[in-house]
């Protein structure tokens, strides 16, 4: 199959629409169930390309969720800790769960929010652990090299059989020049086929030069997920998973607090308050997830009004205070942060600072590098110079 006809474009009004392969090929992929959009192809494709890197870099199974064209989420199969099974909704699952499902887990569980009615990619065979989690969650589809026959059967069964199953040839490569349109002109380039590997690991600049095993995983799973993220972007990333993406803001500042927030967010859900709120029985999870939200955020009255609090909780949580909401952040460490670009101001390390980062990996070459370089040492921190940019668009 050389083409395949789509319903309409990025928006509806946007026809025809299809996806095909220029030097008369068929496509590498192959829809197993529902119909696929444009924009579900261009998540799917720079999915899978995130996740097999992944998993070429760190031997592990490794998962994506895709929204918008960006990752709200990206992870490697290691195993899930009590605390993040429960702030991930998969407790009341089996305690074995799969590598491949614990990939997933963590990629969708890291911003929650945003993962909503994601596109999800998989670097391995879909098993029925995977499929099971996906099953209850609001998802557009899923991309995968293969699927076995009974996580097959539960996809199917989603979203009343038209739920998106797609197939990706894992031998398939793509030419070595792309192509795109703008306005009616087209743009030509050489593919981005950088390898991220140890090699871009070496050129410490900092006092502490102490990168263990760990923090070389999380700095590849950073700059592996950065290279797929609509720039301007950072990525906060611990044990293995992202739990901040700062994707599409013009000021890598504003890159930075907006990964750290999500990054703060993240660790705030695994706190005794959040972790003991009384939620009703009969509540969905997206609606326990959009309250959590409000509840550790800025306007939590908004939650825990009167008139409001009983649509969510048994009874009126406490208010989680601005000092304890400070005293519990400040427990979280070995956190990494990587850049698709310099740093053109310390102010980005000062506000990573705030959410536990340790790590830093950065293309380098900024004016100022010296005065990142002095943050960086003033708080211990371990800084790699990549000497390569990562822009996506």
């Amino acid at each position: 199959m050389n083409e395949l006809q789509l319903k309409y474009g990025c928006n509806p009004n946007q026809k025809p629409s299809r996806i095909y392969m220029e030097d008369g090929r068929d496509l590498p992929i192959t829809v197993l169930s529902g119909r696929p959009g444009y924009i579900n192809f261009l998540d799917a494709l720079n999915g899978w390309q995130l996740v097999s890197e992944l998993k070429r870099e760190t031997g592990l199974p490794a998962a994506a969720s895709f929204k918008h064209v960006s990752p709200a989420g990206a992870a490697v199969g290691l195993p899930l800790t009590e605390t993040l099974r429960r702030i991930y909704w998969v407790d009341d699952m089996k305690k074995d769960l799969s590598p491949l499902a614990c990939a997933y887990a963590r990629a969708r569980g890291a911003d929650r929010m945003s993962s909503f009615g994601d596109f999800i990619s998989l670097s391995d065979e879909c098993d029925a652990d995977t499929a099971s989690i996906i099953k209850r969650e609001v998802s557009d589809g899923v991309i995968a090299p293969a699927f076995s026959e009974e996580a097959l059967e539960i996809l199917r069964s989603k979203k009343n059989g038209n739920y998106v199953v797609i197939q990706i040839d894992p031998d398939y490569r793509p030419a070595e020049l792309e192509r795109k349109q703008v306005f009616g002109v087209t743009f030509e380039q050489g593919r981005q086929n950088l390898v991220i590997d140890d090699a871009f690991l070496g050129n410490v600049v900092t006092e502490n030069k102490d990168l263990g095993a760990e923090a070389i995983r999380d700095i590849k799973i950073s700059l592996i997920t950065l290279k797929y993220t609509q720039s301007n972007s950072v990525c906060f990333v611990k044990d293995g998973q992202t739990i901040g993406v700062g994707a599409g803001q013009q000021s890598r500042v504003h890159c930075t607090r907006l990964a750290g927030s999500k990054a703060d967010n993240w660790w705030l859900r695994q706190s005794p308050q959040v972790l003991n709120l009384p939620f009703r029985t009969d509540i969905k999870r997206a609606d326990r997830d959009n309250a959590i939200d409000v509840y550790i955020g800025e306007w939590y009255e908004d939650v825990l009004a009167d008139g409001a609090w009983q649509k969510v909780f048994t009874e009126k949580p406490a208010v989680f205070t601005a000092e304890e909401k400070r005293a519990w952040l400040d427990q979280m460490q070995g956190v990494t942060l990587g850049s698709d670009a310099f740093f053109p101001f310390s102010d980005n390390i000062e506000r990573a600072r705030k959410s536990g980062v340790q790590y830093v990996a950065e293309p380098g070459g900024s004016v100022r590098d010296d005065a990142v370089i002095d943050c960086c040492n003033k708080y211990g921190m371990a800084m790699v110079f990549t000497g390569i940019r990562l822009f996506h668009h």
